[in-house]
């Protein structure tokens, strides 16, 4: 056992840490187990989007004690950069074990720091936090979850006062000012009550109200209100606002998966609750058949991302993934802005470097712009920032199912994208189509594009350091051929240089520095390389195009093109 991690330990066992924490901490010791060393090789990382980790005890793991210690780390930021103004904090959280309780924690630290808390009183959806932070006028937000990770995660969100996720300085400068809390005696614990104010119904209200006036097309929702839909939360937040929103909006025919309709931290009818993932969407793909309806959505415990099925031609369900969503969106909503007169010189829209180069291409044909962005989206958020009171933001999205409408809300907002999903899926109906037909007509318009993503999970530490090694080799030793197919490009968003391997000519990349790679194949192809933020996963998104494929042709081009990935993904 190294010795330092045994040294970590034993300092759990003093009388700062409560006695069933010392207990299981003793009990590690005792074991000289495997999770011993993962439980405290390192402290567990505040990185650029906040926490997350394994609940449990120990410095690597999420728990009371590094949620206080990291929201004091916050509340000292914080007490710096608004010396002499009012401080407001907005704290949400999920249906995540542990939530509710973090959440407090979290409200107890901040309110002892001269901070004042609004609370949720129950679990709310990640949107709804970010317009809250907004609403109230605060200078941060803490959102508690762990997203789509599976049961044995927690985490939280740190937002600034935009309503995103921190962004560049903020990010670097509470990650400085939670390092230097080392201890839990260096954290103000008792809370105070007269700063922590609970919040509920109102704000959904307002919100949910927002939400509906982002409508493009009520009439067509009244003709198409009996458009069958299936909804499954699993198991989270979504289930308070998704099924109201969608009765706002007007559709009457929605039916919820009752199994799935439970808040539970669990999630015990899905592996994982990640609607990225076809198994979580087993049980509303059986509802649906069984009920004949048209459009399954679901919606992760956090209700930032949301995952869909539609009928294909042959009558059978098939799940879209987060790029054909997105396409899907950003047709619809711009061509309802068009046929609206509502086009002009300040519109945009925005992706990010992973998304399909899709997205761009549409926004280019209604001469509306698309900023490309880092992974994540808060920097799609910072762009509505960047952009206000000079160019209006229509609508962004990513490949991890994540998209947005209008800016009353600055992140990935699933409860807004469930109507605008469902009211597309009303307008091409309206229009004698299914939303598969919609999508053939987007690759007829600006040819067929697929995507693959593939992640290799690496836990613990040497998975992170496996991760980091596969990084060094493909920086020192790129591929010159994937497939028989030259690479033509390489962009180093670390480097922040483009390199074109042709010509040896190289551009700076004006983007924040990140660590990611792509690989630009002779044939129009992109590969892209990075390690995830936010999961113990190194991830490759792989994007094939063909600028001309009719309706007769997709099928067959399509597992053409699935043959090819699989080769790349292989070489």
């Amino acid at each position: 056992m190294d010795e330092n991690i045994l040294k970590k330990a034993q300092l759990w066992l003093s009388d700062s840490f409560d006695e069933e924490t010392r207990k299981q901490v003793q009990a590690l010791i005792d074991s000289q187990s495997q999770e011993l060393t993962e439980s405290f090789y390192r402290d567990l990382e505040f990185g650029t989007g906040g926490l997350r980790g394994i609940m449990g005890v120990g410095t690597n793991r999420m728990n009371q004690y590094t949620v206080a210690m990291a929201t004091q780390g916050l509340a000292n930021y914080l007490n710096q950069c608004f010396v002499g103004e009012s401080i407001s904090v907005a704290i949400a959280y999920d249906s995540r074990l542990n939530s509710a309780y973090f959440a407090q924690t979290a409200a107890d630290v901040l309110s002892a720091n001269g901070i004042k808390v609004y609370l949720f009183d129950a679990l709310r959806p990640t949107p709804e936090l970010s317009f809250a932070i907004r609403h109230f006028g605060c200078k941060s937000g803490i959102m508690v979850t762990a997203s789509h990770n599976p049961k044995e995660y927690n985490g939280y969100k740190a937002y600034w006062c935009d309503g995103g996720q921190v962004v560049p300085p903020h990010d670097k400068n509470i990650i400085a000012e939670v390092q230097k809390v080392t201890d839990p005696s260096m954290v103000k614990m008792q809370g105070n009550p007269k700063l922590i104010q609970m919040v509920g119904k109102e704000v959904d209200d307002i919100y949910l109200d927002l939400v509906r006036k982002l409508s493009l097309s009520p009439e067509v929702i009244q003709r198409q209100h009996d458009l069958k839909i299936v909804y499954t939360p699993l198991h989270g937040t979504g289930l308070r606002l998704v099924p109201e929103a969608l009765a706002q909006y007007g559709f009457t025919n929605v039916s919820k998966v009752p199994a799935q309709s439970i808040a539970d931290g669990n999630f015990p009818t899905v592996v994982s609750p990640n609607p990225e993932e076809s198994k979580a969407l087993t049980m509303a793909i059986e509802q649906a058949r069984a009920e004949d309806a048209e459009l399954v959505l679901a919606t992760d415990p956090d209700a930032d991302r949301v995952g869909i099925a539609v009928k294909n031609d042959q009558g059978e369900f098939i799940l879209l993934n987060g790029n054909q969503t997105a396409s899907i969106l950003f047709y619809y909503i711009l061509n309802r802005w068009k046929e609206s007169g509502k086009i002009d010189d300040h519109l945009f829209t925005v992706k990010t470097i992973v998304t399909s180069d899709l997205l761009a291409k549409i926004s280019q044909s209604f001469q509306v712009p698309c900023f490309e962005v880092l992974t994540g989206f808060k920097y799609i958020a910072d762009i509505i920032l960047r952009n206000e009171g000079k160019r209006q933001y229509v609508v962004g999205g990513e490949e991890s199912y994540g998209y947005l409408t209008g800016d009353f809300v600055r992140d990935k907002d699933a409860v807004s994208s469930c109507c605008m999903i469902a009211e597309a899926a009303a307008y091409a109906k309206d229009n004698g189509k299914s939303m598969y037909a919609l999508l053939q007509e987007i690759y007829q318009k600006y040819g067929y594009f697929q995507e693959h993503l593939v992640s290799l999970t690496k836990k613990g530490k040497s998975g992170s350091e496996e991760i980091a090694d596969m990084m060094k080799n493909y920086r020192s030793c790129p591929p010159k051929t994937l497939h028989q197919i030259p690479v033509v490009m390489i962009k180093d968003y670390k480097a922040l240089v483009s390199k074109d391997l042709k010509t040896g000519k190289e551009e700076k990349i004006d983007l924040p520095t990140s660590n990611v790679l792509q690989f630009y194949l002779e044939d129009g192809s992109k590969i892209t390389v990075r390690p995830s933020g936010t999961e113990p996963k190194i991830k490759f998104y792989f994007g094939l195009v063909d600028a001309n494929v009719d309706h007769a042709d997709y099928e067959t081009v399509k597992k053409r093109f699935c043959a090819k990935i699989e080769a790349i993904v292989k070489d």
